[in-house]
């Protein structure tokens, strides 16, 4: 049996062939493509700081997360180790275990707590390692329940969107569903379709899986943040705004807290 640090010692082999282009990385663009996690992690740490002075300094948590989800991937892509798959899909298990600890609606809370945030923390945290233990029994489908997960997340922001009148929250959803649509058909696209594409030397459909998600982060963020601040900062002004310009047709979201109280 091999080791889980060995080489191609993982089940799970994407489209692209592997050492083309080197002999220490076995799927080159899939692992280079991950350089936007890196790119976007600490943009965001920097856009938001203003609202985790005001709201929560957990976003940097989130923000760290990301990036080592980009780490692991490109760990995993680079050897397809059996280690760096479980480091990969365990990074995104607790990346969303915290957007949930921090900005599930009070109101979405199961009835027995009550609106209780800690008591909700403890409970998805003892769920996530579980779910982190389990992850060793069943890898192969763990990147089905996760993207299971983040469709349930996509459900809440639907539900939402239905309940608001906000045209800039309506808008971040309507374009991170979209992203995250064509991130998602790049995936199955490449896991369920490979010889067809193999066929027709086209093999960047997992990359582009890579960069339209890591898109998706900095949207899904300023979603919950916007949707949380609505019910837990009521009284302050949240404006969505745009890096590096708002007047540019495609940029960055994040939140930027104005002053003065919603009464004044």
């Amino acid at each position: 049996m091999p080791s889980i640090f060995a080489y191609q010692s993982s089940e799970l082999d994407w489209c692209e062939s592997n050492f083309q282009h080197s002999k220490l990385v076995a799927e080159f663009y899939n692992t280079f493509s991950n350089v936007t996690f890196f790119i976007f992690g600490p943009l965001m740490m920097v856009l938001m700081h203003p609202y985790a002075q005001k709201r929560s300094f957990h976003i940097y948590y989130v923000c760290v997360l990301f990036m080592a989800v980009g780490l692991f991937s490109v760990y995993f892509h680079m050897t397809l180790s059996f280690l760096g798959q479980l480091l990969d899909e365990l990074a995104i298990l607790w990346l969303l275990a915290g957007c949930y600890c921090i900005w599930f609606p009070r109101h979405y809370f199961p009835t027995f707590l009550g609106g209780n945030r800690p008591q909700f923390t403890r409970v998805v945290l003892i769920i996530s390692v579980v779910s982190t233990f389990l992850s060793f029994l069943r890898p192969t489908v763990n990147a089905y329940a996760l993207n299971c997960i983040a469709l349930h997340i996509f459900y809440m922001a639907f539900h939402e969107y239905g309940k608001t009148s906000n045209k800039e929250l309506q808008h971040l959803i309507k374009v991170s569903v979209g992203l995250w649509a064509v991130a998602l058909a790049s995936w199955l696209s490449d896991r369920f379709m490979c010889s067809f594409w193999q066929r027709i030397h086209f093999f960047y459909l997992h990359s582009i899986w890579h960069v339209f998600i890591s898109i998706t982060f900095p949207y899904g963020v300023t979603i919950m943040a916007l949707v949380d601040g609505s019910y837990e900062m009521p009284d302050q002004i949240l404006k969505v705004r745009y890096w590096p310009r708002d007047t540019w047709l495609v940029g960055l979201p994040y939140i930027e807290i104005q002053g003065g109280n919603k009464n004044c």
